[in-house]
Order: structure tokens, then sequence, then C-alpha cells
């Protein structure tokens, strides 16, 4: 039997979501035959399978999250499981003991062994915990000994934690008070007035209006009873997502840079070449490389803008890693060009074009999307004219690329027709002041309205 196990995709990962298996209990699975797919923190992808043989069981059902090496499920390569183990020789009995004499008093009843301590660790009895698990119950104030564990061996999830928190939050069912028996009615009290002093008498205040009688409180109606609604859980990836976006909105000081770049020279240059480029490289010839190939000339230009923070201390980045954020079915993932500056137009087309197809057919490796130290987001490809982008921690800035569309332009105090794009640049202002940011993005715009580099 051979166990198939949470592998660990990437350095910092811990933990990992199996989203779907791939194959059922009794089916004959290759090796490296994908056998069930997972979703990490860092990227989604498919585990092929350890070996040959028949899937014999499923350990960790869909939907939940392990640590890294836990067991999921078992294949059986169909060897013998080994001889089977001796007999145990049952031993005689061991004779009765003489009863004793009616004068001799009975010894005292052996003492009892003290009950087992309750464990003060959860990972006795629930197994590891991960440090997603820790840190959500450290910041939720969680006591991990009230939650029931889900996972293999029963292992404290996220997503245990997650349930644990919604029951905590709603509200205890209303109980009807205990009936209160009413004093009996005392006379007022005999208040002595010296005679030869005036009396003051207060007037009565204005009565407060009656209020209806206070009914007994009714429990909040959750979205799944309400008509008309339809509730779906986030999906594993769109819960990344979504941590993600609010870590670099709490993280990083978010402001936004629009220049109006000409891309006409590119637009001309493209339209030119691209039945060329389609029948030599078998993929189509985008504005996109061009940006990047301008970016890099920028960022080699201003070295802080492909930095990051850590601290108070600036990391300078000597590699210019460019992550190119792809739209999915169901989200976006962002892999990384690596060493972008060494390309040239065809070299960066065709490593978008890879990392787009094989993001969208969940075949990325772990590497592929780390180590980013600058990323694009081409939203202009939806036909988005400018957006405001949010960095992809730990970077300080990133650049969005509008449409490219043909609009009245004043050239040399006349009216003419030329291919106009708006370049967005958001950066983290704890590091990157104003004037940088469009200094920067002005080097940009400046390579492609003078674009004069051969493509082919």
């Amino acid at each position: 039997m051979i166990d198939v196990v949470m592998p660990q995709m990437g350095e910092s990962i811990v933990e990992g979501t199996l989203t779907k298996w791939l194959k059922k209990p009794g089916d004959h699975v290759e090796r490296d035959e994908p056998l069930f797919e997972i979703s990490t923190d860092k990227v989604d992808t498919e585990i092929p399978s350890p070996a040959a043989g028949t899937l014999n069981e499923i350990v960790v059902e869909e939907g939940k999250t392990v640590g890294i090496n836990t067991v999921v499920g078992r294949i059986s390569d169909g060897a013998s499981s080994g001889a089977a183990a001796p007999a145990v020789q049952e031993s005689a009995p061991a004779p009765a003991p003489a009863p004793a004499p009616a004068s001799q008093a009975p010894p005292p009843p052996a003492p009892q062994a003290a009950p087992e301590p309750v464990a003060t660790v959860v990972e006795e009895t629930a197994g590891p915990l991960s440090p997603l698990v820790r840190k959500m119950a450290r910041e939720n104030d969680i006591d991990l000994a009230k939650v029931k564990g889900t996972g293999a061996g029963g292992r404290i999830t996220k997503q245990d934690l997650e349930a644990y928190m919604a029951a905590r939050l709603q509200p205890p069912a209303p109980q009807a008070p205990p009936p209160v028996a009413a004093p009996p009615p005392q006379p007022p009290p005999q208040q002595m007035v010296p005679a030869q002093q005036p009396v003051y008498i207060p007037q009565p205040a204005t009565a407060a209006p009656q209020t209806a009688p206070q009914t007994a409180p009714q429990t909040a109606m959750t979205y799944g009873e309400m008509p008309g609604v339809r509730v779906e859980p986030m999906s594993i990836m769109r819960q990344k997502i979504a941590e993600h976006m609010v870590f670099s909105k709490r993280t990083s000081a978010h402001v936004t840079t629009v220049h109006k770049v000409d891309m006409t020279r590119i637009a001309k240059l493209r339209e030119k070449l691209k039945g060329q480029f389609q029948a030599q490289y078998g993929t189509s010839l985008t504005f996109l490389p061009f940006v990047l190939r301008a970016a890099t000339a920028a960022l080699r230009q201003y070295p802080i803008v492909n930095a990051s923070v850590d601290g108070t201390n600036i990391i300078y980045h000597r590699d210019i890693n460019i992550g190119i954020a792809v739209a999915l079915e169901n989200g976006l993932i962002v892999p990384v060009i690596r060493n972008a500056d060494e390309k040239n137009v065809v070299g960066l087309q065709r490593a978008i074009a890879d990392l787009a197809a094989r993001a969208r057919s969940r075949q990325l490796r772990p590497d592929e999307v780390q180590g980013g130290t600058f990323s694009i987001t081409n939203f202009g490809s939806f036909g988005s004219v400018f957006a405001t982008p949010v960095i992809n921690q730990p970077q300080v800035a990133i650049l969005g690329v509008g449409s490219v569309e043909k609009e009245p332009v004043v050239v040399d105090d006349a009216i003419a027709i030329r291919s106009m794009c708006y370049l967005a640049l958001t950066f983290d202002h704890r590091l990157i002041d104003g004037a940088l940011a469009d200094q920067f993005t002005g080097k940009v715009k400046s390579v492609l309205e003078s674009w004069a580099e051969e493509v082919l």
C-alpha cells in the first residue's frame, strides 16, 4: 500500500486544500497521472499519482484543508501486504486463589488509577496545528480545546475555526424570564413639616408617552432563509484573493497616477507584423510585450520601483521579475516572467502566452508564481480604459494598461487620429513619492511613443 500525501508546494507553504479528486476508489491510475487538485495561497494545481496501481482509499475528502505531508489517500500497487501475523498462544488460566479464612479480614481494595489528565496541548489529541490555524485562534481569542476538528485524525482546520466563529456569533435562543412576585403595596411615608414653614409642592413632570409592550426578541433571519437569495461559499481561490487584497490595502499607502500614451507607432508596427509573427511563432502579437519591454527600461533607471519594504529597510532586487495578472474562470493568478529585462519583444510575448495558457489549464509550478518584483495588469484586454490596481505584496508598485483606442488628438495645432492608451501606476507612498512615480511612468511613456527597436 502506498500513501499519497499533501505535497509542499513551495518553502512558505504549510498546508493546502484538496479541492477535487480526479479518481474515485477502485479506479486504476498510472504513475504521474493527475490524481487530485489542490489549492494553496500561491497556486492551484493538479497533483500526479506517485505510483501506478488502484486508488484504494480516500482519506481526505474534497474541500478539506490539511497540512503538508498529511496522508490524503492510499494506492494499492498489487503487492502482497505481507504474511499474516502468527496467532498468539493463549496462556493457561491461573489457578483460583484459595478462599481466605472467615476470621481473616478481606484485603483492602487496590487503589484505582487516577484518571488521565486532560491534555493541555491540542496537538496531543488533534494532531499538529498549522501556523494559519494558530494565528486565527490567537487573533480571535479562540480556545482550541473547544473546537472540534474535522481534518485527518481530528486535526483542526481553518474551516473548523470559521465554523466555530460563525456559531459563536449567532445569538442565543431567547428564554422567558422567571415570574417575579409583585411586592405588597406599602403606605407612603409620612412627611413631617413644621407648621411655621411654607410647604413647596413640585409640579408633576409631563408624563412620558407609553410605549407598546416589548415582545420577545426574534432570531435574525439568515441569508439562506431569505426569499429570492442564493447562497454559496467562496471558492478557495476567491478566499485567498480576498485575503491578499485586504492585506495589501492594510499594508501599503496606495496612490495611483495616470498617464496618457500615444501608441500609434507601435499600433502600426504591430499591424504590419502580426500575420508574420503568428505564422512564425504560433501566437498573436499583442501590445503587452511592448509595455513590458518599456517597463524594464524604466525599472533599470528607477530601481526603487523594483524594490520592496521590510520594516524600516528597503530591499533592492537585482533581478527584474515581472508578474503578469492572468484572469481565470473563477479568479486571477499572477505568474512571473523571470529576468524580463533580458528578453526582447518576441521572448516576452512567448513567455506571456505560455504562462497564461498553463495558468488556465492549472499547470503552473509553485516557483512560477513566486519571486515577482513588479507587476503589470492588462485590464485593457477587457475594454477598460483605466483602473486603479492593487499592489501585489510585497512589491511596491503595479502598472495597469488600458485599452488602445483611436481618438482625435491635437498634434502640432492640428487634429489627428491617434491610437491612445492610459497607463495607471499604483505605487506605495511609504517608499515612492509622486514625483518619482511620474518620472517612472514618463519613462515608460517615452519608450513607447518613440519606439525604435526591431521586433522581427
